[in-house]
């Protein structure tokens, strides 16, 4: 069990109370307060939220599992909502801060913690008996919050090193080689790497900057106090510049267009989490990529969670636990990770041999879970999403020469310790 978080609920409701302004569609809200609809024949159907229905390689599956359930059930259904990423906890938060929204989301951990403190999420303690199940402990640990569970891990995917095997017969193993073959394989509308840089992508750049703190032994906070200026942040962070300097990555570029340049083979290293391996396999299934542990000093990169949780706007809580528990099911969870590829599922589930020849590199990501940490700031989880835009509005003005990284990291401390207080 973690120990509790430092609650700052004010702060937090204020993260949500601001964006409901900015109302989206894309939930499929109704006038019921919450996504919940009866047919007038005995069906409740739910929406379930995620932006991963809109991910070309495992979007498909995805709603096909979806209909295994609703196959399986008289009284409930569940449908599919895709709202894009760059916009999916603004719009959800959104929505769910009204009292509306879908009846189930499956948050990244920023929105997440965002969302419970505003008490926007349902308790899951009396719905669900998370006990009868083995759940993974690494990354089930974040889904408690002072002992009210508010999220069963949906999806656990790490942050590895993708390479080009066809460029990069042999993977770096220092952030030194990986800087010079990165300058090396730069040339003419090919590059050594990529990752966002752009304030359009804050989340995305959130989590690439992760890798570089963390990998350089920083962190964005000691659980009691932010630490966002540290020496160790400020390396790794002038790590990220240097290659943003040395122009080996296409500048400019979206994470979108970026990654078809890597599925083309004009990228040959970017780091990337487990779910994006399928997703390259379905883009380009005769691509020869391979993937290492990110190559910096220290063995500790930031991971993807994603809890599904239950809006508390839900007219429909029970229909919706029955949704998760079916979800729980040992069956159930291996046609998840299948579907889900080198990411992990909420409980311990074994690769199949069919799994393991098509994705070799499995075990890499499946060896990194005990190094690997949820992208928020610990002690601060719920003001993570404010944290974040400050940091990588500052560390974006560095990058483009606005300021030095030195003062633009200390500015960012002042602000993200004045914001919370």
């Amino acid at each position: 069990m973690r120990k509790p978080r430092v609650r700052r609920a004010t702060v937090a409701a204020a993260t949500v109370v601001g964006l409901v302004a900015v109302v989206s569609a894309g939930c499929g809200s109704d006038d019921s307060g919450s996504g919940s609809a009866s047919d007038g024949g005995g069906v409740t159907t739910l929406t379930f939220a995620a932006s991963t229905f809109g991910d070309p390689g495992r979007g498909p599956q995805l709603e096909e599992w979806l209909e295994q359930f609703n196959a399986s059930q008289d009284e409930i259904r569940v449908e599919a909502a895709s709202v894009p990423y760059p916009t999916f906890g603004q719009t959800v938060l959104t929505q769910m801060g009204g009292g509306e929204g879908p009846d189930l989301v499956r948050f990244d951990m920023p929105e997440f913690e965002a969302a419970s403190d505003a008490g926007l999420i349902a308790p899951l303690d009396d719905l669900i008996d998370a006990g009868e199940y083995e759940l993974l402990e690494q990354p089930d640990r974040f889904m408690v919050h002072d002992d009210v569970r508010h999220g069963i891990i949906f999806e656990a995917s790490n942050y590895a090193m993708f390479y080009n095997a066809d460029l990069i017969p042999e993977p770096p193993t220092t952030y030194e080689d990986f800087f010079a073959i990165a300058q090396s394989l730069t040339s003419g509308d090919t590059f050594g790497l990529a990752f966002r840089q752009t304030e359009a992508e804050e989340a995305g750049v959130w989590q690439d900057i992760f890798n570089y703190v963390y990998g350089f032994g920083g962190a964005w906070s000691d659980g009691e106090d932010l630490t966002i200026n540290a020496p160790e942040n400020l390396e790794g962070l002038q790590a990220y510049k240097d290659l943003y300097d040395a122009n080996v990555i296409p500048r400019g570029a979206d994470a979108a267009t970026f990654r078809r340049m890597f599925a083309e083979g004009k990228v040959a290293m970017e780091l990337n989490n487990g779910g994006y391996a399928t997703h390259l396999l379905a883009e380009s299934p005769d691509l020869n990529f391979s993937v290492a542990p990110i190559p910096f000093p220290e063995r500790s990169q930031g991971a993807i969670l994603a809890p599904i949780v239950i809006n508390e706007a839900s007219e429909a809580k029970e229909e919706a636990a029955t949704f998760i528990t079916w979800a729980l099911e040992p069956e159930n969870q291996t046609s998840l990770q299948e579907i889900l590829g080198a990411s992990s599922v909420a409980t311990a589930t074994e690769r199949t041999p069919e799994s393991l020849q098509e994705l070799p590199f499995l075990p890499t990501f499946d060896e990194l879970t005990e190094s690997s940490l949820p992208q928020v700031v610990l002690g601060f989880e719920a003001q993570t999403p404010d944290i974040r835009k400050i940091v990588v509005q500052n560390v974006i003005a560095a990058l483009q020469g606005q300021v030095d990284l030195q003062t633009a990291l200390d500015d960012a401390q002042e602000q993200a310790t004045e914001l919370v207080g």
